[in-house]
Order: structure tokens, then C-alpha cells, then sequence
């Protein structure tokens, strides 16, 4: 019955009328094409007419006889006069049993297996729910993880950004998250990533377990621009369509940097100057469009808790995309290279990262275990160097003294799994307690 529900929507869907132009000219990767211009609007995708197979291609400009389509894959072998059909603004139809299921950013499924069209079409960008009528976060989460059940609180609804260079552990945090914190459906958004990562991911970072709830959207990195910057709006619009059915969905999109990078190289094409250290000016509005549909939805709908990764080259934080989001989200968790080289995972730098949800999302006493751990680490972090160096005289300084004594507990404990929040605020206050009593 599901299978004909599927097939009658499919039918519903077709068009009626088709409309074709021509190829006017094709220079630097951008096609001209005429006959389109008086029904076609910026953002609507067209199918261009080319052997073995046609290619797809999205309207960026138009002018009174003609418009600019920017294709989304090779053109070799195109010619003048080849033609082009008008498929308007794509849509994207999720449904419920997506769920277990890798997709490509149109909607079609990577798996080999048939996938099901939902009842309800969604535009791939549209406004995020009116501001006065959304719901305030929610409680706090379990993780997996010890510090972010303790130092770092994450509360459904929440938007964090995961800043991180390569090859700290960020895929690995990433798909930790994924496993172990409280969602009823987690929605993967895996934008850019080289093309063996993908069943790498799947079948063994991710696992069974994960993937028992979880919807992957991927665009490779060998994919054209127009579909790795639409893979990030097709993950939304499906963490979505599991928000306006009461569920609560955590979205995991890896990497925004890789989206802004997509949409650098389409509005450079477009002919949009660059001018924010190599950025579009329209980069900002667009990475603060996509994180604001996230977060707490209208009252009767669930929330969508949001994990945007970026990548920092040098852990440069005032690197644009890294400055824009940061001001932006609910909080920041940074990955930190030297923390991951001496062997610690996750390599989080306490020190450097914020979690917005403090102080409503812990009481009076985990409040003050949180201070006061912080603050441990901070002092420590302030003059490692000099203790490495052997210059740390004991005594001559109280805060010092107890931020050394402390670090080797706080450190195995950043590093902990974590059975549940209660249980690693008790791990917390065991280890601040046993090295206080050293003194």
C-alpha cells in the first residue's frame, strides 16, 4: 500500500507542460541559454541535453533574452544549439522510512535500493520558524560523553559549532555524538568529504547502531559545487520534516566550511565580487540562514539540535566562516592538534570552548564543579609552558598549586565515556574531592 501511495504522489508530481530553450554560448563553465528567460527564475534547475547522459544545471543569472546556468557536472562534448529544459525550483520529499537510508542532495537514494517519496514536496531554502513563536531550549542531554554531560551541556534545541583542523578526531567525535546523544532521529549532512569516507563511515565509524536512526545526505567532494552546497539545505529540510512530526532530531553537518567553500566558487561564477578574505558578501547571510532554521521549533513541533563542524586551518578562529558561525551559534567546542597529539581523544580544549546553555542547564552545585573546573584548567593552560619547563616553584602560587594537582584527574576525565549526566557529575566532584583532600 506504501509502495502505491509512493507511485500516486510520483504521477501528481509530473508536469504537464514542458519548456526548452537552447544553448546560446558557453564560456568559463557558465552556459548561456535562450528561450528560457520569460518562465525561469534564479534557483531553478534545468536538465541540459548531452551524450551518454544529460546533465543538470541551476539558473544563476538572467536577462531579458537569455539565462546562465552554472552545470552540475562535466560539459565536454556540449555544443551551441544543444537543448536545455526548464525543471523550475527542485524540491525535496522526505519521508518517514528515510531513516536507515544514504541520499544524494536531490532526494534520490545511494543505497540501490528503492526510496519513497513523502506526501509533503519541501523547498531545499526557506525561512526558519517565526522568532516569537518558537520554544525556549529544552533540557539537558545524555552524550556518551563525560565533558559534554558536565563542562559543555548540551540542551535540545541547542546549535554548537565543532571547530577542528584535520585529522583530530573530529569524523570520530562526530559520529560518538551521533550514537550516544538523546534524539529520536539523527540526519547526517556529509558535505564535500572524499569518496572513501563514505562506507568507511557508515559501516564502521558509525556502525549498525547509529545508522539504525540516523538519514545520511552526501555530496563527494568530486561533486559539482551546486550540489555540495545543496546537500547542507537538503539535510535540513529533512531534520524538518522530522520536526513538524514531533520528533526530536539531531543534525550533524560536516563541514560548513566546505559549504561556504561550494557557494564561494557558484556566486564567483555568478560574477559576485569577492570581498570577505576571498568570500562573496553573501556568504554570511547564507551560513546564518541555514543555522537559524535549526534550534527549538514552534510550539506543537519538536527541535532540531544542530552540530556544525568547521574546519580551522592553524585553529585560526577569526578565519570568516569559523568568525561567522561562532557569533551565531549557542556555543563553540574547539579540537585542539596538540591535545590530540600527546594521545587524548576527544581532543577538546576545555579552556577555549563555551557552551551557551550555562548556567540554566546544571544546579547550584554542578554549577560551581563546573566553575571550578574551568577554572583549574585555565590556570593550568595560562602557565604550562613554564611548569614544562621546570620553572613551576611549588607553593608560590595557591591557585597554581591546585591547578597542578588537579590536571592529571580533569585531563583523564575530559577523555571518559559517560554512563549518564548524574554519573559523570559524580565522577566530577569525586576527582575535585580526592585531590583536594591531598593537600
Amino acid at each position: 500500500m506504501d509502495r502505491i501511495e509512493s507511485i500516486t504522489r510520483q504521477i501528481a508530481a509530473m508536469r504537464l507542460a514542458r519548456y526548452f530553450g537552447h544553448v546560446q554560448s558557453i564560456r568559463a563553465g557558465l552556459i548561456r541559454v535562450s528561450g528560457l528567460s520569460d518562465r525561469a527564475s534564479v534557483g531553478d534547475r534545468v536538465q541540459i541535453a548531452l551524450e551518454p547522459a544529460p546533465v543538470g544545471g541551476e539558473i544563476v543569472g538572467l536577462g531579458p533574452r537569455h539565462a546562465e546556468i552554472l552545470p552540475e557536472g562535466e560539459i565536454d562534448g556540449l555544443s551551441v544549439g544543444a537543448e536545455v529544459e526548464l525543471l523550475f525550483a527542485p524540491r525535496i520529499a522526505p519521508a518517514d522510512d528515510w531513516v536507515g537510508r544514504i541520499v544524494d542532495p536531490l532526494g534520490q537514494p545511494l543505497d540501490g535500493r528503492p526510496l519513497s517519496r513523502g506526501d509533503t514536496p519541501r523547498p531545499f531554502r526557506c525561512e526558519a520558524p517565526a522568532a516569537v513563536g518558537r520554544k525556549r531550549l529544552g533540557g539537558r542531554l545524555a552524550t556518551g560523553l563525560a565533558v559534554f554531560d558536565t563542562l559543555l551541556p548540551l540542551v535540545r534545541g541547542q546549535r554548537i559549532g565543532l571547530f577542528a583542523g584535520s585529522g583530530v578526531g573530529k569524523s570520530t567525535l562526530l559520529s560518538q555524538m551521533a550514537r550516544g546523544v538523546e534524539a529520536d532521529v539523527v540526519v547526517i549532512a556529509m558535505i564535500g568529504e572524499r569518496g572513501r569516507e563514505l562506507r568507511e563511515f557508515v559501516e564502521r565509524t558509525l556502525g549498525p547502531e547509529g545508522m539504525a536512526r540516523a538519514v545520511i545526505v552526501t555530496a563527494t567532494s568530486d561533486r559539482s559545487p551546486l550540489l555540495r552546497r545543496r546537500c547542507a539545505w537538503a539535510a535540513m529540510a529533512v531534520a524538518e520534516h522530522f520536526r513538524d512530526r514531533g520528533k526530536h532530531v539531531l543534525l550533524l553537518a560536516d563541514s560548513i566550511t566546505r559549504f561556504a567553500e561550494a557557494h564561494r566558487e557558484i556566486a564567483l561564477a555568478a560574477g559576485e565580487p569577492p570581498s570577505y578574505r576571498g568570500y562573496p558578501p553573501s556568504v554570511s547571510n547564507l551560513i546564518m540562514g541555514l543555522a537559524e532554521r535549526a534550534g527549538p521549533g514552534p510550539e506543537g513541533a519538536g527541535d532540531i539540535t544542530a552540530i556544525f563542524s568547521v574546519l580551522v586551518a592553524g585553529s585560526d578562529m577569526e578565519e570568516p566562516v569559523a568568525d561567522i558561525l561562532r557569533g551565531t551559534l549557542d556555543g563553540h567546542v574547539v579540537l585542539d592538534r596538540a591535545i590530540a597529539e600527546r594521545g587524548r581523544f576527544p581532543a577538546v580544549d576545555v579552556v577555549r570552548s563555551v557552551s551557551r546553555a550555562l548556567p540554566e542547564a546544571a544546579d547550584a552545585a554542578e554549577n560551581q564543579m563546573i566553575g571550578r573546573a574551568r577554572a583549574a584548567l585555565g590556570v593550568y593552560a595560562e602557565s604550562e609552558l613554564m611548569i614544562r619547563a621546570g620553572l613551576y616553584a611549588p607553593g608560590s602560587d595557591p591557585r597554581l598549586d591546585e591547578a597542578v594537582r588537579l590536571q592529571p584527574a580533569l585531563d583523564a576525565f575530559v577523555a571518559r565515556p559517560s554512563p549518564s549526566v548524574a554519573a559523570s557529575f559524580a565522577e566530577l566532584g569525586a576527582a575535585l574531592h580526592q585531590t583536594t583532600a591531598r593537600r
